[in-house]
């Protein structure tokens, strides 16, 4: 095994780390690190290997509540950590911070890294049972999982203050620009004529990210006269237990206007054919990438109040956002974005900049380089000007 430093990166699922945080990992190596990413293995081996990691399989179902084959998966965590000894454990999201901070506690790994990505189904306020589990996870990882060398990576400024962090504590907090983006790999376009005003969700299909409302909002406007069409790219997620079925699509594109077209390996060429981005997510979002493609392209954004959404799309100036589970404002907002190609364009242009100040995937290595180097610069003063 190399003497050089190591660093694992614990992930449920393979395609999350490759698709979301292959730069984090890059970075790691340019620091020195040899990179381990220990995931539930399906579809990215190829991919991560090509980097010069090394995946070592995991498998913990995601959507299992199970608490015996919870225990049964951090038991064996606990056995690679130790037969790895990294000297870094870099968690990402909460089902992983958990698991991952349980089995470091028992190897003896003290330096940590946690990247919440969001608080997921905890986000949500007014169901009794996600507070409760909410409170009883924050006071897990800050009491039994957190050690003084734990370093908090967090997508938007709500996340951190729900686990009773300040966010402009650089020694325990960074804010990051969520996984980043490559401006050249979604570039602007000419927007299509109006109308019909064309939207469209890039997502996976999962009820808490609103797609629901946003089939009710853009009903609601075709049946005051609007000309508008919602398109609708992405695929259940058999994983989750918030996946929308695939009869449940089907049926809402049984609407006028509304079409559900599956998953998508062009997301620079639906930008192209719409004028709008939409995420109407209810919460529990990091900073949801949708949003950084959708602007990097060059399109207005439709989005909700939510942590990272709201606070990433600035209201009347990048695009809209509305209440979360509110199709009325979200049709009252699908409304004014139809009226004017000139606004479309504007705040398309808007938008565009709003990614190239502080959230590519260069600004994300930067910030993420300082925590794995040790240093203590405030890496979200470029989201903090903002706000």
């Amino acid at each position: 095994m190399s003497a050089r430093p190591r660093l694992a990166f614990i992930v449920t699922e393979d395609w999350f780390f490759a698709e979301r945080f292959l730069v984090m990992g890059q970075v790691a190596k340019r620091c020195g690190y040899d990179v381990y990413i220990i995931a539930r293995e399906r579809t990215h081996r190829t991919m991560i290997e090509a980097e010069g990691f090394t995946l070592i399989p995991l498998e913990a179902e995601r959507r299992s509540i199970n608490p015996i084959a919870f225990l049964w998966a951090v038991w064996r965590l606990r056995g690679l950590l130790k037969r790895l000894r990294p000297d870094v454990v870099h968690c990402i999201a909460i089902k992983s911070i958990v698991m991952g901070g349980l089995a470091s506690n028992s190897a003896g790994i003290e330096k940590r890294i946690y990247a919440p990505t969001g608080l997921g189904v905890f986000a949500d306020g007014t169901v009794p049972l996600a507070v409760w589990a909410r409170s009883l996870i924050v006071w897990l990882i800050r009491h039994k999982l957190e050690t003084r060398r734990t370093t908090y990576l967090c997508e938007n400024y709500d996340d951190p203050r729900a686990f009773g962090l300040d966010p402009a504590d650089p020694g325990k907090v960074r804010i990051v620009g969520g996984a980043g983006i490559d401006p050249a790999n979604f570039v602007p376009s000419p927007l299509p004529p109006l109308p019909p005003l064309r939207i469209a969700i890039v997502s996976r299909m999962l009820w808490t990210k609103g797609i629901d409302t946003a089939v009710e909002a853009v009903t609601m406007a075709r049946q005051s006269g609007l000309a508008v069409e919602l398109s609708l790219y992405g695929a259940p997620d058999d994983a989750s237990v918030q996946s929308i079925s695939e009869s449940q699509l089907r049926a809402w594109s049984e609407r006028d206007g509304i079409a559900w077209h599956g998953a998508t390996q062009d997301v620079p060429a639906v930008w192209r054919a719409h004028h709008v981005c939409c995420v109407p997510s209810r919460g529990g979002e990091g900073l949801p990438r949708a949003l950084l493609e959708g602007a990097a392209s060059g399109r207005a954004l439709l989005t909700t109040n939510v942590s990272g959404c709201g606070e990433f799309v600035r209201h009347g100036v990048d695009g809209y956002v509305v209440p979360p589970h509110n199709a009325v404002e979200m049709c009252s907002a699908i409304k004014t974005l139809a009226k004017s190609h000139e606004q479309l364009e504007v705040m398309a242009a808007s938008a565009r900049q709003r990614v190239l100040n502080g959230y590519t995937l260069s600004d994300v290595a930067k910030c993420v380089e300082s925590v794995y180097a040790g240093k203590r610069e405030a890496s979200s003063d470029f989201l903090a000007s903002d706000r």
